[in-house]
């Protein structure tokens, strides 16, 4: 069943939601979330960025809360060694 989205986040709130999630060192919930952003987004908003975000492999949604997963180290690491295995080839 496709979900309808009546208004799609624009990128910056969707940066600041990852910011706020990234340099929290507890699990946050979805209220304290809306409470630390700038300005106020609607709650549907909010959730689709959270999906997003679940999707993407950023953030874990727990019983806790929501706490930021992605190791940006570990990424760029891997792209160096498939960079050299595609240079190898």
């Amino acid at each position: 069943m496709e979900r309808q989205v009546l208004h799609y986040p624009r990128l910056d709130t969707v940066l600041n939601v990852e910011k706020i999630i990234k340099e929290s060192d507890e699990p946050l919930s979805k209220n304290e979330i809306d409470r630390r952003l700038s300005k106020q987004i609607m709650r549907p908003t909010l959730n689709l960025i959270l999906e997003y975000l679940e999707e993407s492999g950023k953030i874990a949604i727990l019983k806790e809360g929501i706490i930021w997963i992605y190791k940006e180290d570990v990424s760029n690491k891997l792209k160096l060694k498939l960079n050299k295995a595609v240079t190898v080839m």
